[in-house]
């Protein structure tokens, strides 16, 4: 089956492909081998895959294809919602936890497009932004930043980064509201997630669903040298709830207010936002192009 008219938009300095320049050239071989009524182009700027799309849906366009880690699917996707149009992801950037969610395949995710298969999920809006796998605050968009700045990534440099900010880190106070649930503690992280990770199996919300209609809020209210490697082994086992260090709650709106403004992530991508955040749900507002079921894939 023969894909719809499609846009492919490569990010070069997105994790992998800053690797890997050849990617473009795959696509565009792709794009040959196939026959696709679709064109390749790459990004030059931050927030330029956001026109790209933009442009692409005016022009017709019915399948926009993200090749880079979570930044470039979210600046994509962000112009995808509610339009309609499906979001391709060839997932590879660092982390890559929307598509590791979906079962969108690293190796094959171009033939994995072939199947002309969908799934409609939700997308979060925090203090205005849209984020589709997850956003957060505190340590959580520290790291982000740092890890933002460097020029080598992948899960070695995001654990490295870590490492060296961690015991020096000092935490804030939060008051976290979601319906009739209140909370009140100091916390290390607060993260709402749409998917149940954040990349690289590394699971911050492990029954978040991405098309429930709700968000897994975690918060991590402290580490210590006695909890951290308990802590680090629960979020890659799937067994967070378990921590006495942990509160989560679900929910389709959050109202966050900490002592001052500073910054967020969403996806990955840090921002500044103010003292008072209200995150929510926009349910079944983006189609995203997924394997189908059974299929098997050719690398």
């Amino acid at each position: 089956m023969s894909l719809p008219r499609a846009r492919f938009i490569f990010n070069p300095r997105s994790g992998h492909n800053a690797r890997n320049p050849w990617l473009l050239e795959r696509a565009r071989a792709f794009i040959a081998e196939h026959r696709l009524d679709a064109t390749v182009v790459p990004t030059e700027r931050p927030l330029h895959a956001t026109e790209l799309a933009r442009r692409a849906i005016d022009e017709g366009c019915d399948l926009v294809v993200a090749i880079g880690g979570d930044g470039t699917m979210n600046e994509i996707a962000t112009a995808l919602v509610g339009t309609g149009a499906t979001l391709g992801l060839i997932p590879c950037g660092s982390g890559n936890g929307l598509g590791r969610h979906l079962g969108i395949p690293g190796k094959g995710a171009f033939r994995a497009l072939l199947d002309n298969h969908s799934r409609v999920i939700d997308t979060g809006v925090a203090d205005g932004h849209a984020f589709f796998n997850a956003m957060g605050l505190g340590f959580d968009a520290e790291i982000s930043a740092r890890f933002n700045a460097l020029t080598t990534r992948g899960l070695t440099s995001y654990v490295r980064t870590a490492t060296k900010t961690l015991f020096g880190y000092r935490t804030a106070y939060y008051t976290i509201r979601a319906g009739e649930h209140e909370v009140r503690s100091r916390a290390f992280i607060v993260a709402v997630a749409n998917s149940d990770q954040y990349g690289n199996d590394c699971y911050i919300a492990p029954e978040a669903r991405v098309d429930d209609g709700l968000l897994d809020l975690t918060v991590i209210q402290r580490l210590t040298p006695f909890n951290v490697l308990p802590l680090a082994e629960r979020l890659f086992t799937k067994r967070l709830d378990g921590s006495p260090s942990v509160t989560r709650l679900r929910s389709d709106r959050f109202l966050i207010e900490r002592s001052a403004p500073g910054p967020i992530h969403t996806d990955g991508e840090v921002r500044e936002a103010g003292a008072n955040l209200e995150v929510h749900v926009l349910p079944a507002s983006l189609r995203i192009a997924i394997p189908a079921p059974g299929a098997v894939k050719v690398p």
